[in-house]
Formats: C-alpha cells, structure tokens, sequence
C-alpha cells in the first residue's frame, strides 16, 4: 500500500546527526507500512540543526493518549479513516478542544478523499494541511514537514513570548509589592529563573552610585558562600556588553535605574540565552529598574516617616502642654467674666433707681420753677438743666454696661411645652398698650383663637416683646401699630407693623447684628443697645422657624414677621 502513494530519491550522503533536541514526528495511522516508509522518508531530515523523533500510534485513541505525554509535539501526520471512518477528524477536535494544543501542526493524511471534503475539515477541525496519500512523495513530504515545522517554530516562540509576558506582568505585580530592597533582590533571582525556565544557582549585586562598592543582596545555592570574586569587575564588563553576557559559565545581566544606581545579576547557567530569552530579559530589567528605584525611595520615605514621627511626637507633646495651660487661663477667664457680669448688673440694678429718682425729682423742680419769679426761675432751671443731663450721662453709661453684660449672655436655651399663641399675643400686647398710649399711639391686637403649638413661651413672647416695643420706639407719636397672630397652611405666624418710617435697603444688611444701629432714630428719646432684634433671630432659629422683614409692610412702615412650623398633632 504505501509503494501506491510515496516514492523515495536518494539525497546523498546523510549528513551528520544533530546534537540539539529533535523536533517531534507523530504519526497516527492504522497501516504500519506509512509508519515504516515515513521513517524511511525522512530518516536523514534536518532543520535548524534538529532532526527527527518518530512517535507512533496505530488508532485515534493510542493518537490522543500519545499527545497527552508529549505535548511538545511538533507535527501530527493524521490519517482519517481508522478504527471508524472519521476517527482521525475526532482525534483532531479532541487535539484542539479536549488537550487544549494549539501550537501542533496537524496534516491529514487520507486514502480516500472524498471520505473527508477538503474545504470542510480543514475550517471545521482546524486541520493545518491536506494531503492525499498518493500525492505525496518524498520531496513533497520533505517540503510539507519544513514548511510545517518552521510555522510550529514560529508559533512556539510567540507563544514562549506570550507566556514569558504574562509572567513579567504577573511578577511586575510582585516587584512592586516589594518593599525591602533584600526581599526584593530574593524575589528577582526566583523570577529569572521561572522566566528563564531555569534551576540556577545566582545573585544579585547593587551599587548606589558610581564609584561607591558594589554590595550583594541576595544569593542563591552555590553562591550563598562565595564571595563572588571582583564584583566591580564584573560589574563593567557586563555594562560594557550591552546586554545579556554569558561569561565564565554564567549569564550576566545588567540594569541601570533611572536614579543612577546599577544591578548586576548573575545566574550559574551553562546554556547560553537564545533570542527570545534575551527579549523577555529586556522587558523584565526594564520593571526591574523601575521596581528597585522603587524600593529604595520606599526605605528613604520609611526613614523619612520615622524621623517625622518622631518630631509630631515631640511637637504634640509640647501642644498638650500649651492646651492644658490654654484650659486653665480658660477657665480663670470664664470666672473673672461671670464675675465681671454679676459686678455690671448689680451695678445696673443699684444705679439705675437712683438715677430714675434723680431725674424724676428734675423734672418736678423744673415744674416748680415756672411758678418762681424770673429772677428765682433762671438760676432753678439752669442748675435743674445741669441735674437732669448728669443723670442722663449715669443713665447712658449704665445702659452701655447692661449692653457689655448682655453680649456675653447670648446663649440662650429654650424648654418648650404646649402653648395657646393668641393668648400669649394678647398679653404682649396689654405689657405695651401703657407705653404706645404714652406717646398717643394706637396698639391693636388680633390672633386666631385655638393657635397651639410646643415653644417656650417665655423666649417666644420676649422675641414678640422686643418686635412690639421697636415698633413703639420708632413709630411717630400718633402713630398706628398692628400686632396679629395666625395660621397659613402648616405654619402659624406673628406680625408686627406699623406706620413709622420704614426700613433702609442698608439697614437689611446688618438688621440682625449685635450692637447695629439702624438709620431710623428713636422718636421719644429712648436708648438702645443694638441687641434686640439679634436676641430675636437667635430665638427664633432655636423655634426652627423663620423671620422675615418687609421695609414697607402693610401700613407703609417696617413690618416683622415670625413663621414656626407646625407639627403633625398641632395641625
């Protein structure tokens, strides 16, 4: 059978066996005679200096057994027809899918070629090539393995570069990780032997700038006792070399870092690096370099932290000392200012009735005095004049203490409860209705009845309060002033207006601020502190509520107006 489809032409003298590994032949077809004239075929063949290992199998499960232990194989010479009629095409799907081999190159070797449609097994099965047996002679056997093994060459040294990427990716993540310089020289003689797929013994040698003494990181094996002869030597040839050196049965490597320091590494290998070694070795020293620079900025910001540390340390010792006397000085001012406090209202309090009396008694002398005869009158009315703005000078020093007492007592907490509004309402109106008829003007009041919410009533109705006697203050005499009380949707409302001469859009900026005085002027005289209305806003944001001005409100003066919200049960 196999003298129908193959002849054979004599080449000459064979040449000399080659010393490197051979490539690896398997032929899987059910008639030994193709397996003994394949051998005799290409008995003599070589390529790259490699010749020929025959391995056979007589059906397609012995084939795919026969991959399983050599997966390294090179060529499947694949015959179709065996224990059935489409063994050899199973044999080739379970090659791709089942061994997971993509690199061997498959050639379908067929009697019958009509058994299996060209077009359709070599783009179903992955098939390489397509030959029927009768075609192929020895010189096209002979083309068909070169052609085949030099694609498997090419293949397997993209797919021994893929594999070596993937394992410098994978050890790039790990130089990084690496931190102390020891560690991480360990971890890069380990690597290069994984990526090298070697077993070697080596070191590393670093050296921090040039012309300093090159110092050994790590070893391995034989070198772990040996010094490692001149490592300054070593050193400049491998740096002279340009790239990886075998030398003295050992591979050289050698880095420079972009900081300027250099690597050296040796590995005790006696197999020079072929093409593809050297590439993965260029792009592994290039993590490398990066990774040692790394490391070592890595110690000196360690070093860095330390000594930092220890200053913050220190310093923070020093702070608490200088807050634990701040606290002190703290709380010695806290009560020489609540005694501060307590000496201004008690001075306030026992001046301000004196001065009352003393003003009071002016005035009646002023009275009195109209009734004297002119040469009586003049000297009582001066002396009387002069009373009465002494008086008045205690009576505005007072008030500007009151005032300093009062900044100081702007915390103010709320205990709030279940209040009926309008009746709280009314009743700052009754406490204002003597004043405003003092100066002939008209007070009226109107709420809502039935107005109940939680507030306290004591700080709601001194913000009312202060609202109310401001409008008194600075409404003309005569004047009318409209206090009112209601609910609009889920809030309820206090509104203060009055017919006095409104607002300034420069008085807006500053209406709440503490101790601000407003462009209007009292109209009867009366002092003012300037903290009325920034008690009110702090009282009203204690409420949760609002407070909203109007620089002409509904009787052509200022117009006031608190909104609190209401709460489920309260509506």
């Amino acid at each position: 059978m196999a003298s129908e489809w193959m002849s054979f032409e004599s080449e000459g003298d064979p040449p000399a066996a080659p010393a490197a590994s051979p490539w690896k032949l398997v032929v899987v077809d059910d008639d030994r005679a193709v397996h003994d004239g394949t051998r005799f075929a290409l008995q003599n063949f070589a390529l790259g200096g490699r010749g020929l290992e025959f391995l056979g199998a007589y059906s397609g499960g012995e084939g795919l057994a026969l991959l399983r232990a050599h997966p390294d194989a090179a060529i499947v010479l694949l015959d179709v027809v065996m224990e059935t009629e489409d063994a050899g095409l199973k044999l080739a799907r379970a090659i791709r899918e089942e061994l997971g081999n993509e690199l061997v190159r498959i050639i379908l070797r067929t009697g019958q070629p009509g058994q299996a449609p060209e077009h359709h097994v070599v783009v179903d099965f992955d098939i390489n090539d397509y030959k029927a047996k009768t075609e192929l002679t020895a010189d096209r056997l002979f083309t068909t393995i070169t052609a085949a093994l030099r694609a498997y060459e090419q293949l397997k040294k993209l797919d021994d570069m893929r594999a070596g990427l993937e394992m410098i990716v994978g050890a790039s993540a790990d130089l990084f990780s690496e931190r102390s310089l020891t560690r991480l020289a360990h971890g890069v003689l380990l690597q290069l032997n994984a990526l090298l797929a070697l077993q070697s013994d080596g070191m590393l040698v670093l050296r921090e700038e040039e012309g300093a003494e090159p110092t050994v990181l790590a070893r391995l094996g034989s070198f772990a006792a040996d010094g490692g002869g001149d490592l300054a030597a070593w050193m400049a040839h491998a740096s002279a070399a340009g790239g990886p050196v075998h030398r003295n049965g050992c591979v050289h490597l050698y880095v420079r870092t972009a900081s300027g320091a250099e690597i050296l590494v040796v590995l005790d290998t006696q197999t020079e690096l072929g093409a593809t070694q050297a590439s993965l070795v260029s792009v592994y020293c290039t993590k490398l370099s990066a990774a040692f620079d790394n490391a070592r900025m890595h110690d000196e910001l360690v070093r860095a932290k330390q000594s930092l540390e220890a200053e913050v340390f220190e310093r923070t010792a020093a702070l608490r000392t200088a807050n634990e006397r701040l606290e002190i000085q703290s709380g010695q001012l806290k009560r020489v200012n609540a005694f501060k406090n307590e000496i201004l209202g008690t001075v306030a309090h026992d001046l301000k009735n004196p001065l009352a009396v003393i003003l009071g008694r002016a005035e009646m002398l002023g009275a009195l005095a109209a009734e004297l005869p002119d040469d009586q009158r003049g000297p009582l009315e001066t002396q009387t004049g002069h009373l009465r703005t002494a008086a008045r000078r205690m009576t505005r020093i007072v008030d500007l203490s009151v005032s300093d007492a009062m900044s100081d007592a702007m915390d103010i907490a709320i205990n709030p409860r279940l209040v009926d509004l309008a009746d709280l309402v009314r009743t700052v109106g009754e406490m204002n209705a003597s004043l405003a008829a003092g100066k002939s003007q008209t007070l009226l009041v109107s709420a809502t009845d039935g107005l109940h919410l939680h507030c306290d009533p004591d700080r709601l109705g001194e913000a009312v309060d202060n609202l109310v006697s401001n409008a008194v203050k600075y409404t003309p005499a005569g004047g009318r002033i409209e206090l009112s009380a209601g609910c609009e949707g889920d809030t309820v409302f206090v509104r203060v207006c009055d017919d006095g001469p409104g607002l300034r859009p420069e008085d807006l900026a500053r209406l709440f601020g503490r101790f601000q005085r407003l462009s209007a002027q009292p109209t009867g005289g009366e002092s003012s502190t300037g903290l009325g209305l920034s008690i009110v806003r702090k009282i009203v944001d204690l409420h949760e509520g609002r407070i909203d001005v109007l620089e002409q409100g509904p009787l052509g003066g200022a117009a006031f107006t608190i909104s609190l919200p209401l709460r489920v049960s309260e509506r």
